[in-house]
């Protein structure tokens, strides 16, 4: 974590540049910052640095409580009214932002929330410490397992040992650590300090690949010993709930994981966070739980109360998992299990990918490339060869937002994961720059009013980045923009079976030494195997395609791509909402690690709107993203309500408004925005475009 003064502003940066986060807040006149001590915000922080300043302003309007020095919650000052503080200690925490940041002060003080921030007043110099965490999180050790089911669930029993409380506060994404990885080997071998916890939970499993995989999640969230027995259940001293319900062990295990999680949500305001929790008042009419007193229950004791509640009283009102990854059970995909557990991903093992048939969608996607293409119009080919490979299949579809898998083959509407990548992100380093680095690459002149994206990247405040356009490159000249150092490329042009089409000839990105690019979009023709290959020489992922393309449609997708990566998105998060760009867009899978984010939002979770006209106003439709560094857990704001908060994950909830009220909405963070279907975005329109 890195601190020095704006150079435009008076008051302090800093810049993350593990997670290429940035924030400023800013001071009435410039300040001298000088190192603090970490010891005193009660909380955890990595860094701290001091200054004397007689106000602090926030510039967003950020969540803002106020604390005493031990942590006690005394008020949530975001309200629109000014609120004020008597002589005391203060622990300021600020939400939703790109880095955990606490202020301590010592009071009287006033909050001062304004249209687009937030300013703490102290009347006079007051001497404030700022500490700053990272949400970057990494496995700490690591597994060895023989192929032996016995040692994979030895491990999966391990994976406890990241939680940083067995309380309900592990609900909080910052409470919960990368469990350890786990790697292949002669032997099984737990390095020093990897300690399991405690809980006195068990997860009883047969020992077979099929029911271990899927149980990971849980077993981590729960701390849970998983140990091999013939009928799959949970045991939690003597209380034991079957795991074979409706709709079989997977469904049931991930009901499970979905109903612990959320009621842990609904609990924890009993402690640090007593918010107004919006899911806690629509759930607590209808069943018979008594919160305070089992927040101070330990985690065995909590389950026998939370399983009670049939599912089907709290499914309305879950909050929208984001992920489910289906893992082919092979011995060598093991090593994914430790990065889906930390996303708490739902996992499913399922029987045979290659039963579901992809002819159905080939057939659709010709229809439309060759045979619905308007006149002018192109496919991003180079090349009349239409084959389909073999290795692509038709994944079973997934309730949830993102869809991942782990296997063999190429999946439709899927990310495809590859262990490499996964690693790639685990031990990604700091980069020696602050800017971001991206080359957009045109290698056909037909294409290039998609160079506008080159506008995109880098729209946004605190973010530093560096975008070159490069026309119609050469065979080397491509090649050493994969090979250089940076952080995004996006690709315009042709692909086929013998590469990029470039001024010169093709390159094959086999021809490659090794890929220095983090993230990449090729936006051409069946350019899976280009990416698929990038990936396994040291990309960390991207977006590609399965199927010819239609041009006009890929310039709207890679427009909208461009943005939603540049607002915060991750890849498959970014690429879901650009899907809705066209008419069919099957066409388009990530590769590599879907999770990645170029940068961090300005509202901290992504967030979409939808808004139409309503009987008396306006209706606006907020949806919040999970990303790396805000995960499952995360409140969320209303785009109203002052003091009520929200699971932060998928629709947050629908809500009527004035007209002044929607361009009040617009113009507090860059979003997308979707009107009739169509995809606009904050900065370019207003309540006047509804009408």
């Amino acid at each position: 974590m890195e601190f020095d003064v704006p150079d435009d502003r008076t008051g302090v940066r800093i810049f993350d540049p593990i997670e290429n986060a940035r924030f400023e807040l800013y001071t009435p006149e410039s300040v001298e910052l000088e190192p603090a001590s970490t010891d005193e915000f009660h909380f955890p922080v990595n860094y701290a640095v001091g200054f004397d300043a007689r106000a602090v302003e926030v510039p967003k309007l950020v969540s803002t409580v106020v604390r005493s020095r031990d942590g006690e919650m005394l008020a949530d000052a975001t309200a629109s009214e000014i609120q004020t503080f008597e002589t005391g200690t203060y622990l300021v925490e600020l939400q939703s932002t790109p880095m955990k940041l606490y202020l301590t002060v010592e009071g009287p003080m006033e909050i001062h929330p304004g249209e687009t921030s937030v300013t703490v007043k102290f009347g006079e110099n007051r001497h404030v410490r700022v500490g700053a965490r990272s949400f970057h999180e990494r496995p700490v050790g690591t597994i060895t397992v023989t192929d032996e089911i016995e040692d994979v669930m030895a491990a999966i029993s391990h994976f406890g040992s990241a939680l940083k409380t067995t309380t309900c506060e592990r609900s909080f994404p910052t409470l919960r650590g990368h469990p350890p990885r786990i790697e292949r080997g002669d032997e099984f071998d737990v390095l020093d300090g990897i300690e399991k916890p405690d809980t006195g939970v068990e997860l009883v499993l047969p020992p077979d690949r099929e029911y271990v995989y899927p149980a990971s999640s849980l077993a981590y969230y729960l701390g849970a010993e998983v140990v091999p027995g013939s009928d799959p259940r949970l045991v939690a001293g003597d209380f034991e709930y079957a795991l074979d319900g409706p709709g079989g062990y997977e469904a049931t295990v991930n009901r499970v994981l979905k109903q612990v999680f959320f009621l842990d949500c609904l609990t924890r305001t009993e402690g640090y966070y007593p918010v107004e929790l919006h899911e806690r008042q629509q759930v607590e009419p209808s069943v018979d739980l008594d919160f305070a007193d089992l927040y101070d229950r330990p985690l065995a004791a909590q389950l026998p109360a939370y399983l009670s509640v049939p599912f089907e009283v709290l499914e309305p009102h879950l909050l929208d998992w984001h992920l489910t990854t289906d893992i082919a059970s092979s011995a060598e995909n093991v090593a994914a299990l430790p990065y889906f557990a930390d996303e708490l991903s739902l996992l499913r093992t399922p029987d045979d990918p290659q039963a579901h048939s992809v002819e159905p969608a080939v057939e659709s996607v010709e229809r439309f490339t060759r045979s619905a293409v308007a006149e002018g119009d192109f496919t991003r080919s180079a090349s009349d060869d239409a084959d389909w490979n073999d290795e692509m299949f038709q994944v079973e579809p997934a309730e949830t937002i993102e869809h991942a898998w782990v296997g063999e083959g190429y999946p439709i509407n899927a990310n495809k994961v590859t262990i490499d990548s996964l690693h790639r992100e685990a031990e990604r380093t700091a980069p020696d720059d602050s800017a971001i680095e991206v080359h957009v690459v045109c290698n056909d002149p037909r294409m290039a009013e998609e160079n506008v994206v080159g506008e995109f990247y880098g729209r946004r405040d605190f973010v530093n980045y560096e975008v070159e356009i490069h026309d119609e490159t050469t065979t080397d000249e491509l090649a050493a923009l994969f090979e250089s150092e940076s952080d995004f490329l996006h690709y315009i042009g042709h692909v086929d079976a013998k590469g990029f089409q470039c001024d010169d000839g093709y390159l094959d990105a086999e021809s490659l030494d090794s890929v220095g690019v983090e993230a990449f979009l090729l936006n051409a023709c069946r350019s899976y195997e280009q990416g698929a290959t990038l990936v396994e020489k040291g990309s960390r992922g991207g977006v590609v395609t399965l199927a010819e393309v239609v041009h006009s449609s890929a310039t709207k997708i890679g427009r909208a791509l461009a943005r939603l990566l540049n607002s915060g998105f991750s890849l498959r998060s970014a690429l879901n909402i650009a899907k809705d760009e066209v008419v069919v867009s099957i066409e388009y899978v990530t590769v590599g690690d879907g999770g990645l984010t170029l940068c961090e939002s300005e509202s901290g979770s992504p967030l979409k709107y939808r808004i139409q006209r309503g009987e008396d106003g306006y209706l606006v439709s907020k949806y919040s993203y999970v990303n790396s560094t805000h995960r499952l857990g995360t409140l969320a704001r209303s785009t109203v309500e002052e003091t009520t908060r929200y699971l932060g994950s998928g629709l947050i909830g629908t809500f009527e408004v004035t007209r002044d009220e929607v361009d009040s909405i617009l113009d507090k963070a860059l979003v997308p925005v979707e009107i009739d279907g169509e995809l606009c975005w904050s900065q370019d329109i207003s309540a006047s475009d509804l009408d």
